[in-house]
């Protein structure tokens, strides 16, 4: 045993459960920690601008890589509160991040003291955990039950709050002596698997529907296995795209109101049977139940018994971690195939290989200022298979998810479901902290950009380097286009006359992103031809790793742009031409039952 304050032990419990990596921002409540932390200089640090930002990096980090936990630290007060997005994007998306603030003494905790929060009543919806500690003694045991919590059944966040005087408070800890909790995961029977297995020989065009879940479990292996021993296509979720390569012949397409493809969503309707595996029914994904679910079976996959019924009742659940159930799945899978009691599905594949080839969104426009779907044209031109892509939400988003390719698991970093504004720069400099090997490529637009836009210091500070594309409509583009519901255009307009702009083109679109970008210590350019995108890419690319700080790529588009949408899968309506590739145009698809 060995005597030591308590935020000594929460630092060495943190070493022995895996953290390397901290973003945060120091104050007057948390310093007791930070002193351990310099004292023992086994955590990097980095300093961010915004709390806020420290929580979407450590996002950043935890997804960025199989393991990682992303830890982020903050004051009292307002420091707590403002991780609170982070805390909601995290639990929406099953992130394990912990977050970590400081509180007043206890003696002080409840005489409004300054910078006294209830921090842990405030937080307690989005997380899987949130504690004050108000006994020293019980700090690294805190620790402990939070990694537990973390990496147990769904993951998710917690939040520690840390008094100041529990910090500076003097234990007996035995840090030799300490190993993490097990990790509890729920795990799929035999029966189980075989009675899902049953279902899907029984139907005569099957999908296996690919969740982040598959992700978080590390289990992308073991999915195109699985779909390759029984010939059954793939439609990844927006979450759980990279499971299966782009160009695999069973990756069938995403499905959706907004991020999906034509195909995906005709092959989802011709569809009689759906294998859902570490997904949870989103409504973008789905649009209306009736609409998604008609005239098909469902089995549904997932680690959260709670998951299981709470969109649709499925025709069968079963509650599994992903890595666990496809192992099995694989299993049987193999041995059926070996005795010939698997179903031959290679027309069915085919036909949604038809689809896949032959139904596209057109996106090789020449029009100046730029259409959109012209950037991600020249995006996956410009950028290898290997790149990572990191977004939230907007038009910006929705248009990439459409157009851009995805080869790999963790190489669509995308905030589903709570999709704040201003996560992207920060999330996108967490997965370079990760690993500053990879290229990184961040995808906004002009608002999501201006929202954090001072974290693009921390990549100039901390030597961390991505290309940051922004696509700049000077409009809210994605609320724009919902208000054409309302017949309006009303408080969404972002540009301005911006009288230090000289050029006559660029002065009617507001803020100079080139000159905000460059005075943070980071590197601009800026495109407005569609002839000079891919060449501008490649050069950014090569600035980021030759100056190791962010490189923005400013592409000034036309200012009003629909992009593809719709109000159910069965009813996406199409703005811009289609690029039909069958002879016969459309109606040779009806014809040839792509369409149906």
């Amino acid at each position: 045993m060995a005597k030591m304050k308590a935020a000594m032990a929460a630092v060495l419990v943190m070493e022995k459960e895996g953290v390397t990596q901290a973003f945060g921002v120091p104050g007057a409540a948390i310093n007791p920690l930070y002193a351990q932390l310099r004292e023992r200089q086994g955590i990097a640090h980095i300093l961010a601008r915004h709390v806020e930002a420290a929580s979407h990096m450590a996002e950043g980090y935890t997804r960025a890589k199989a393991g990682n936990i992303g830890v982020c630290i903050g004051t009292s007060g307002p420091a707590g509160t403002d991780m609170v997005t982070g805390l909601y994007s995290a639990i929406a998306d099953s992130i394990p991040i912990l977050c970590i603030t400081g509180q007043a003494p206890r003696a002080r905790m409840h005489k409004e003291d300054f910078q006294a929060v209830d921090i842990t009543s405030i937080v307690k919806p989005v997380t899987k955990w949130a504690t004050t500690v108000l006994e020293p003694a019980q700090v690294p045991r805190a620790f402990q039950q939070a990694f537990h919590l973390m990496r147990s059944g769904r993951p998710g966040p917690v939040l520690i709050d840390l008094p100041f005087d529990v910090q500076m408070a003097e234990i007996e800890f035995d840090i030799d002596t300490y190993e993490p909790l097990p990790v509890y995961k729920p795990a799929a029977t035999r029966k189980q698997i075989e009675k899902a297995l049953d279902m899907l020989t029984a139907s005569s065009k099957p999908l296996i529907v690919a969740g982040g879940g598959i992700i978080n479990a590390d289990a992308d292996k073991l999915l195109v296995e699985f779909a390759e021993a029984t010939g059954v296509p793939v439609i990844p979720t927006l979450m759980g795209w990279g499971t299966i390569p782009d160009d695999h012949p069973l990756m069938a397409g995403m499905c959706g109101l907004q991020t999906s493809h034509r195909y995906g969503n005709a092959t989802m309707l011709a569809s009689d049977f759906v294998l859902g595996i570490g997904n949870r029914w989103a409504n973008r994904h789905t649009g209306s139940v009736e609409t998604y679910t008609k005239g098909r079976t469902f089995v549904h996959v997932d680690i959260e018994p709670t998951q299981i019924g709470r969109v649709f009742s499925p025709d069968f659940g079963i509650v599994s971690d992903a890595k666990a159930a496809l192992e099995l799945f694989v299993q049987v899978a193999r041995e059926r195939k070996a005795a010939g009691k698997l179903k031959d599905y290679a027309d069915w594949a085919a036909r949604c290989a038809e689809r896949k080839k032959l139904m596209h969104r057109k996106s090789h426009f020449d029009n100046v200022p730029i259409k959109p779907q012209r950037v991600y044209e020249e995006m996956n031109k410009a950028f290898g298979r290997d790149t990572v892509y990191v977004t939230t939400i907007g038009l910006s988003q929705i248009a990439g998810a459409q157009f851009l390719h995805v080869y790999g698991p963790r190489q669509w970093i995308n905030c589903g479901q709570a999709g704040p504004l201003g996560w992207t720069i920060p999330a996108a400099l967490g997965v370079v902290a990760a690993d500053p090997t990879k290229t990184v490529v961040g995808l906004s637009g002009d608002y999501d950009f201006q929202f954090l836009i001072e974290e693009l210091a921390v990549g100039a500070q901390f030597r961390l380097p991505y290309v940051q594309v922004l696509v700049n409509n000077s409009y809210l583009g994605l609320i724009r286009q919902a208000q054409r519901g309302f017949d309006m255009d009303f408080c969404v307009q972002l540009a301005f006359e911006n009288q230090n702009v000289t050029d006559p083109a660029l002065r009617g679109y507001g803020v100079d992103h080139a000159k905000v970008v460059e005075g943070l210590g980071c590197r601009s350019l800026r495109i407005t031809d569609p002839a000079h995108l891919q060449d501008g890419l490649v050069r950014a690319k090569a600035i980021a790793q030759e100056f190791r700080v962010p490189v923005v790529v400013e592409v000034i588009l036309e200012k009003v742009t629909n992009i593809s949408m719709g109000t159910e899968i069965d009813k996406v309506m199409e703005f811009e031409e289609i690029d039909c590739r069958h002879p016969e145009g459309k109606q040779g698809l009806e014809m040839a039952g792509l369409l149906e």
